[in-house]
Order: C-alpha cells, then structure tokens, then sequence
C-alpha cells in the first residue's frame, strides 16, 4: 500500500508597518493569494520610524509621518506579546481599514477603535506612548532587514524564508492576476542571484 503525502504550505512571511499604504495594498494581495493557494501566511510587525529614525533629511511632512507612526506599531507589537501572534492580522486589518481606505489620520482614535473591534483591553492604547516593547519591536524589524537590508520599506515579503521588499504593487491585483503575480515572485525567490527589479511609480495607492 502506497501512501501519498500532502505537500506542505508554503511559508509567506510578511512585515508590515500599518501607516505604509504600499504595504497596506500588498496584504490585500496576499489575502487574495491566499483564498486561492495553500499559504501558511506569518504576519509581523516593522517600522518605518525605526527605519528612518536619526534622519534629518527627511521633508518636513515626512518627519511628522515618522513620529506618529510609533504609537501603532508598538500597539501591535503589545498585543501579540500579551495575547499571541495570532492577534497581529485581525488588529493590522482594523488599523488599516479606518487609515487607508477609510482615510482617517486620528491615531490616537484608530488604536482605540481597532483594540475594541478585535476584543483587546483599551489599556494596551496607553503603550503606544512608552518604549516598553521597542526592544521586542526593534528585534521584529530586525528579522526583516537582516533579510533584504537596510536600503528598504515596507512592506518586506519571504517565501519559504527568500525575502524582497515589496512587491509595491496598485490596485491590489485579484483574480488570476493576483495568482500570477505570486508565481512570479515564487520564481524570483528560486533564483539566486536575483536581487532587484524596479521602476518608477506614476501612480498612487489605489483602495477602490
């Protein structure tokens, strides 16, 4: 008697910051891989203000952007030490809904929402303010830069631990595109020489 064993899932890694858009667009593309392929997808937390942090080149607008954005990310990096990992995609997904498509800049109101929305205490909101989890917050980002290096953003993406950033893609493509996109990349991570492919953007995320 022969027995035929079931191919294991692939293994996406996928750090995020939930104030990039562009990494915004790539997890709904993923969501929609997905729905489709076998994945074993493992969501994490990076940080554009870690990132950034000590530029002083950065525009104005840009400064402002980095400084608001530590409060989510240490949110997120809170409730998946205190309730597990588990926590991180169902909290990113509520975060980013009301930023992006919902356009909303009010942080301090989007945590608080998100943490209700997920059943998470309202106490964990009062960490976004502390450096109590950067240690935890800056080894997460950590992983992803000692992946594809420091000249990156987010979002960061590994299949079966070969990691790029991005892909930077809008709209978040669906349907058989989404799927094509993802064989593309799976065969870009096959090979092992490949380290870069790009083009200027001509357009801006998409959330239609």
């Amino acid at each position: 008697m022969t027995t035929t064993s079931t191919p294991a899932p692939t293994v996406v890694d996928f750090w995020f910051d939930p104030a990039c858009p562009w990494a915004w667009m790539t997890s709904r593309w993923i969501d929609e891989v997905a729905a489709h392929r076998d994945l074993d997808v493992r969501w994490h937390v990076m940080s554009l203000s870690v990132l950034n942090e000590g530029r002083d080149d950065l525009p104005e607008r840009y400064q402002r952007l980095m400084s608001e954005g530590w409060a989510p990310v240490r949110v997120l990096v809170a409730a998946a030490r205190d309730h597990g990992d588990k926590v991180l995609k169902p909290l990113y997904d509520a975060m980013g809904t009301r930023r992006h498509p919902g356009g909303r800049s009010d942080t301090d109101a989007i945590i608080a929402e998100s943490l209700a929305d997920v059943g998470l205490p309202p106490e964990l909101a009062a960490v976004g303010g502390t450096d109590e989890v950067d240690d935890l917050l800056r080894a997460s980002h950590g992983e992803a830069i000692a992946l594809v290096g420091a000249e990156v953003g987010t979002p960061v993406v590994a299949i079966d631990g070969v990691g790029y950033f991005g892909p930077v893609v809008t709209p978040a493509p669906t349907g058989q595109a989404a799927l094509d996109l993802f064989d593309g990349l799976v065969a870009m991570t096959r090979v092992p020489g490949f380290y870069e492919l790009k083009r200027t953007r001509t357009a801006g995320p998409s959330f239609a």
